[in-house]
């Protein structure tokens, strides 16, 4: 999966579909984190208030990476 992550908004839905293509409840995520179930659903319904190590994190575990590019090359390469 790649895909453009460009505002707050678009990281819950993101985290969603990372968390169920890797075939896991929130229940299941929560707890390979060490958080609750209620904290998993928090941050798919408000992705603002990921931190960076949470969102890091959270990816490792759903098998994502973050990659970072300025905008010119991203446009440049129009590979999204």
């Amino acid at each position: 999966m790649r895909q453009l992550l460009a505002t707050p908004s678009q990281l819950g839905p993101l985290l969603k579909s990372g968390r169920r293509a890797a075939g896991l409840s929130q229940t299941e995520l929560a707890n390979r984190m060490g958080i609750s179930q209620s904290r998993i659903s928090h941050m798919e319904l408000h992705p603002e208030s990921v931190s960076l190590e949470q969102l890091l994190a959270l990816f490792g575990l759903l098998g994502m990476e973050l990659m970072v590019q300025s905008r010119s090359d991203a446009s440049a390469s129009q590979e999204w």
